[in-house]
């Protein structure tokens, strides 16, 4: 699987290379997932940057006591800027703990856990951790005999730590976070080794009743936060059948049984021959990803491949 390409070669150029923390890649064998935490890297990085340059652009940098005296302009702005930051101290979005301003959003603590969990190679079938030396024609040991019906998976990281809080918050209201877990989400999608086949992107449908009680489908705001040159979002997959939630079930076999026959493609819609991307914040034993996968296919899709924020299960690598 070819590694993540996270932010243009402009940004590598003027972010790595001046702070001279990375070193360029050389080496064809390298983790799927280590771009996804140069990503994250480099995000802390570009805010940095632009917290810079408009400090430089509003003349911080260039003003000194005598300057300040004569230009009101400058000290209206100085004097509105320290009286936000009195008023509304920045906060890391996660943990809520005071950040500084260049921080921006997430603390020191949040980062350094965000990159544990995004740092570990996986298996480009199931999605579980697996080195590529296990692999045995594009599956690891555990996915071996398995009934998959999606052909791949991208994932930006392990459900743990930070990004377990963040996805959790995601999905009780906090839809603030989406522009973070966005972020995270594009980077596995341009890593992934299908991400020029990608037709449409298909968000896990939520049943009506529980998207009226949270009021948005989660996985459809990180639809929204996809970047691709062609592909469009596609809501024609819909759930029909409520189900219980899949956390109480207590095995893989029973959240299979409680999803089956949960979906069906809207009437006269047609998903013949198209390629497809199915769009969710988790995966855990993969049994609502298989089902969607499945009722796609049954509509016509040639392939069908899934992108979700975390896997369930894993270890902090």
């Amino acid at each position: 699987m070819n590694v993540n390409k996270v932010l243009t070669k402009d940004y590598e150029n003027k972010t790595l290379g001046e702070r001279g923390k990375n070193k360029p890649n050389t080496n064809p064998i390298q983790s799927q997932s280590k771009p996804i935490c140069q990503g994250v890297k480099l995000m802390q990085s570009v805010y940095l940057q632009r917290i810079m340059k408009k400090n430089a652009d509003t003349g911080y940098e260039k003003t000194n006591p005598i300057q300040t005296q004569s230009n009101p302009k400058q000290t209206a702005i100085f004097g509105l800027q320290s009286l936000n930051q009195l008023l509304w101290p920045a906060v890391c979005i996660n943990c809520k703990r005071s950040i500084c301003e260049t921080d921006k959003s997430l603390c020191k603590n949040c980062w350094d856990e965000l990159l544990a969990c995004t740092g570990a190679d996986y298996c480009p079938r199931c999605g579980r951790d697996a080195s590529r030396y296990a692999l045995l024609e594009g599956a690891c040991p555990d996915c071996q005999g398995k009934e998959i019906h999606f052909d791949l998976i991208a994932r930006s990281g392990v459900y743990a730590d930070a990004l377990r809080r963040m996805i959790l918050a995601f999905k009780k209201g906090r839809t603030e976070l989406d522009s973070t877990l966005g972020f995270l989400a594009n980077s596995a999608l341009q890593g992934s080794s299908f991400v020029n086949d990608i037709e449409f992107f298909v968000p896990v449908p939520l049943h009506w009743a529980r998207r009226l009680v949270r009021g948005y489908n989660q996985s459809l705001i990180l639809a929204k936060k996809l970047k691709h040159p062609t592909a469009k979002i596609n809501t024609e997959l819909a759930r029909i059948r409520h189900t219980k939630s899949q956390i109480i079930m207590p095995t893989a076999a029973a959240r299979a049984r409680n999803v089956a026959g949960a979906f069906a493609v809207r009437y006269g819609h047609n998903f013949n021959g198209r390629r497809i991307c199915l769009v969710d914040d988790i995966k855990t034993t993969g049994a609502t990803l298989n089902e969607c996968a499945k009722t796609l296919k049954q509509a016509g899709a040639s392939k069908v491949f899934a992108l979700v924020l975390a896997i369930a299960g894993q270890k902090v690598s």
